[in-house]
């Protein structure tokens, strides 16, 4: 067996391993079949929760979650019981000084060490990532990169309906038809100190006998022409934010119709890569810019994919998958630049498209599942499938590309079931006498959300976030009430009660229990967990208003949205998949063994406190 010189990590986030087998059994992978066949194939166990940035945070540093503090997309600050993003934060220390982001995943990753060896990396795309630390090597940052607002990504939606409402997490921007030129705006970001919104000028133009809508942003030269059904080309924007300062973006736009009304949607502001100096999304710094010149103009934000888009119904499913190939083939661009480049050491590369994918079209492989009978769709049934062969062809490309020196693993982070009724977990502790509302709310929409009209004088438990459960602990919690004595024992309760509770209009078991902390996580950093962790059952989630702290009045509802699938059930239901073109040990795989193995196919020593095994044979 040759001796290996370099190891490159295909990552394909969310693929199933049902599915995957499927196909495998069918040939219908020719490129995932030779290196199945080379080295092996196994189901690999995932993380509490299976959630991405948990989960690609264990593949990177070795440890459990306890050992790099990521636990959830969004956690809570225990002063004020206010959510906030878990994967990085922004800090400024006095007004003379610019604002600063920090990555609140800690831990020593794979790349660190490898550099520490004299071991270069070339990593791109791996989720909590930004900002970039050093490494020998080049880094683009993935999920946790923000929009150019500050978030997770904000899209703007034009148009001419007078009946149209805002949708979730976009801006809804009106327009009016007279004949001529329409003159409206371009949102950008908040002002740093003001927090107002800095915009530009936008100027629309329709051509109903073309089809098309010719745009012109103050700022920027010429005009910018939307075709309908058809994304434009990137057009990069100058947001002036001070008497000497601006700060550059860019944003694609995608006209959706003209008749009856017109209907542009604009996507979320991009960092420009070549343009980053404030908040490096690259490490050196210029290697965005760089990589941009190398393979094209390149979305930057953390969650490309445009599912709010779809999710509000803005534009159809033809376009998403149109927008997701174009996504697929701009990463598989940057994977085999840096496979041309880098001929030592590790590649990583991050494919997060087949769980956005999953996310959204989940429901066209179950005929019954709620969001399908909410807006019935056809045409879409092989998506999925379609997806994991365009994946495929990708890996096909890869192995072609490397040498008999080269380790090549392929893997998943998590596998995918449907999310057909979300559990309202704030609505069961209310039940149960756990949680308690300000006198005269009511639980629903008068209570609102982020918890901001529960009695914490009489709250003894909490959830925000997917499947997280806080107790309301005295001396940790700004208004706690529950004695630290006394913690295990009502987390145990909590357990107990959660455990086995059964959807009463399906007569389906919702969730398979509830692991408190204890059982859960060890490391520096176990004690910033939930208390206890849901486990749902297959079909079963946290409802979306659980996620940002609601309480709803009933305790299950279904699952309407376009975003049918998910995995934040319990991880032995969702586990990933791993194939290697050596022979390893399959029979008991975890995420957590991957850096180990990765270090010892390099001749690196293992981080000092990894805690997984090599898997190499």
């Amino acid at each position: 067996m040759a001796r290996i010189r370099r190891v490159v990590v295909v990552g394909f986030d969310g693929l199933e391993p049902r599915i995957l087998e499927r196909l495998l059994a069918n040939g219908e992978l020719p490129a995932f079949e030779p290196l199945r066949a080379a080295g092996g194939y196994s189901r690999v166990a995932t993380t509490l929760p299976a959630q991405t940035p948990v989960a690609w945070s264990t593949f990177a540093t070795g440890t459990n979650p306890g050992g790099h503090g990521i636990y959830d997309f969004i956690r809570r600050d225990p002063q004020s019981y206010l959510a906030d993003f878990s994967l990085n934060r922004f800090e400024q220390k006095n007004a003379f000084l610019p604002p600063r982001a920090v990555n609140l995943r800690r831990g020593e990753t794979v790349w660190e060490v490898l550099s520490k060896a004299g071991i270069a990396s070339a990593v791109v795309r791996c989720p909590c990532t930004f900002p970039p630390g050093d490494l020998r090597g080049r880094m683009l940052s993935g999920m946790g990169v923000p929009d150019l607002r500050g978030g997770l990504g904000t899209p703007s939606f034009y148009t001419s309906d007078p009946s149209a409402r805002p949708g979730e997490s976009e801006h809804l921007i009106p327009i009016q038809l007279n004949g001529g030129p329409v003159r409206t705006r371009l949102i950008g970001p908040r002002h740093p100190k003001t927090r107002a919104d800095i915009e530009q000028t936008m100027t629309l133009r329709s051509d109903r006998p073309g089809r098309r809508v010719f745009l012109a942003i103050e700022g920027t030269e010429g005009e910018l022409v939307a075709d309908v059904g058809r994304w434009t080309d990137w057009v990069k924007v100058r947001f002036k934010v001070g008497l000497l300062q601006a700060v550059s973006g860019m944003v694609r736009f995608l006209l959706v119709g003209l008749d009856p009304y017109v209907e542009l949607y604009a996507s979320p502001l991009n960092f420009d890569p070549a343009a980053t100096l404030v908040y490096p999304i690259s490490s050196p710094p210029e290697y965005a810019g760089d990589l941009a010149d190398a393979v094209g103009t390149y979305y930057t934000t953390g969650m490309v994919e445009d599912h709010g888009g779809l999710n509000n119904g803005r534009f159809g499913e033809a376009v998403y998958l149109d927008q997701c190939a174009q996504v697929l083939a701009e990463r598989e661009r940057m994977l085999q630049h840096e496979l041309a480049r880098q001929r030592d050491g590790l590649v990583f590369c991050l494919f997060d498209t087949p769980d956005r994918v999953q996310h959204m079209f989940w429901r066209f492989l179950e005929p019954d599942h709620p969001a399908r009978r909410a807006a019935p769709v056809t045409g879409f049934e092989q998506a999925i499938e379609d997806h994991y062969r365009a994946c495929d062809a990708i890996l096909g490309r890869v192995l072609a590309a490397v040498d008999p020196e080269t380790l090549v693993i392929s893997l998943s982070d998590h596998g995918f079931t449907g999310f057909r009724r979300g559990l309202h977990l704030n609505a069961w502790l209310l039940r149960e006498g756990l949680l308690a509302l300000k006198p005269g709310v009511s639980p629903g929409e008068e209570a609102g959300e982020y918890l901001k009209n529960v009695d914490w004088s009489r709250t003894k438990a909490y959830a925000v976030g997917i499947g997280s459960v806080y107790l309301n602990l005295r001396g940790r919690e700004g208004q706690g009430i529950v004695a630290p004595d006394e913690a295990a024992e009502l987390s145990g309760r909590i357990a107990d009660g959660l455990a086995g509770l059964v959807d009463p209009e399906t007569g389906s078991v919702a969730v398979r229990g509830a692991t408190p902390r204890a059982a859960a996580y060890s490391g520096p950093f176990a004690a910033e967990s939930p208390d206890l962790v849901v486990r749902f059952a297959q079909g079963y989630r946290a409802s979306w208003t659980t996620a940002v702290g609601g309480v709803p009045r009933d305790l299950f509802e279904d699952n309407i949205k376009r975003w049918s699938g998910d995995h934040i059930v319990d991880p032995e239901l969702v586990p990933g998949v791993l194939l290697m073109n050596r022979p390893f040990q399959s029979q008991r795989t975890r995420l957590i063994d991957l850096a180990p193995t990765i270090l010892a196919a390099l001749g690196a020593p293992r981080g000092a406190v990894m805690e997984g095994a090599t898997l190499l044979s």
